[in-house]
């Protein structure tokens, strides 16, 4: 579904976590372009070595585009990407699944001459209805290889184990990479919750600066969310913390530990707001709807999974997996549509059909899915 401004002059950041699919949509879509893959260590080294060498590798008077893939690891090619684009009028496309490294480098020297787009792992229009298999993406994800490969739960744990230790020993983010791998199994148990992080602090025995670092690079590299509570106009005393969700359904059960002293429904229940959110995100972005996400919790316990707000509306969803609705599932919904009026109000469940509770709709899970591009606009 993302749709890039390729007959355009603008050049162009294309961001997402590894393992989305950026490389293949872009030799799918831009195949006769220049194409230069950072991860390459023949290409990386001589580039990091001498940026400059950049102009060398671009035939003389090209017109077509300039792929850098994976930007972020050598951040100090935007200093010369930037000069082409105003001395040669070269377009670039450049992707990167960590925005840290170029902040830290001057990406805005690029500001208003390269386009901002991001991509997610799939959606259910992506991979159609006929497909979707509920059970087997709340086990999965949608990231592309852990629907199409045999073995996605291998794929998932290599995923993490060699990705995400090898982006943050690579960007030197931590020099303590026991610590914070044992902090990516304990902030799972945070998935969907408030966070506390003095508590985490504690399990994982570094002090409370260390884990709000840790979860700053989760974020940097784009695969940790943190959701603020919605706060306009409030007459209610709402909470001021963060919730956490990692990015991917699929990537949050692959990190998770799971034994015979753990319920499976304590997992369910955070994961399916996963697989929520991380559609909600790709829909709001593929469609430039411009919504900005929250959650919305009382300080007396009354709360709302997910808040969008923006410029077309503002929408309250309920996550459950329940089959039925029960009027203490309605209680949050209800006390949100009595602060705010104007707000459509809609509760997810595992029923087959939906119903309808005065102002609140009840929608199938997966049925809200289909129709979230609909619903939003």
């Amino acid at each position: 579904m993302l749709k890039l401004p390729l007959s355009g002059q603008s050049s162009i950041f294309l961001f997402g976590p590894r393992g989305t699919g950026k490389t293949s949509w872009i030799k799918d879509h831009l195949n006769a372009s220049l194409y230069f893959d950072l991860l390459d260590f023949s290409i990386y080294n001589r580039l990091l070595a001498n940026p400059s060498r950049l102009e060398n590798l671009i035939p003389p008077k090209y017109k077509d585009w300039i792929v850098l893939d994976e930007i972020q690891r050598v951040p100090e090619l935007l200093n010369e990407v930037h000069r082409l684009i105003e001395h040669k009028k070269y377009k670039f496309l450049l992707t990167g699944s960590s925005a840290r490294a170029l902040r830290k480098h001057g990406v805005n020297l690029l500001a208003g001459r390269a386009l901002t787009y991001n991509m997610h792992p799939l959606v259910i229009q992506e991979i159609g209805s006929e497909n979707f298999n509920l059970e087997h993406i709340l086990h999965y994800g949608l990231l592309p290889q852990a629907v199409t490969l045999e073995n996605p739960d291998k794929y998932l744990k290599s995923y993490m184990q060699t990705y995400l230790r090898q982006e943050v020993m690579q960007e030197g983010l931590t020099r303590n990479i026991g610590a914070f791998t044992n902090f990516l199994e304990i902030a799972s148990f945070s998935q969907g919750e408030v966070l506390n992080v003095s508590e985490i602090a504690r399990e994982v025995g570094v002090n409370r600066q260390v884990i709000a670092g840790y979860f700053d690079i989760l974020e940097d590299l784009l695969i940790g969310i943190r959701l603020s509570p919605f706060t306009i106009r409030a007459k209610r005393k709402v909470l001021a913390h963060q919730k956490f969700y990692y990015f991917d359904a699929g990537v949050f059960r692959a990190i998770r530990p799971m034994g015979p002293l753990d319920s499976q429904a304590e997992a369910d229940g955070p994961t399916l707001e996963t697989l929520f959110l991380q559609s909600l995100r790709a829909i709001n972005d593929y469609f430039e709807l411009d919504y900005r996400i929250y959650y919305w919790r009382t300080q007396t316990g009354l709360e709302v999974d997910f808040i969008a707000y923006g410029p077309k509306g503002l929408h309250a969803f309920e996550i459950k997996r329940s089959a039925t609705i029960t009027p203490k599932s309605l209680k949050g919904l209800r006390a949100f549509k009595e602060e705010y009026p104007e707000a459509q109000v809609h509760i997810l469940f595992n029923g087959k059909h939906k119903e309808y509770y005065g102002d609140i709709a009840a929608i199938p899970f997966v049925q809200a899915l289909e129709e979230l591009p609909k619903l939003l606009s």
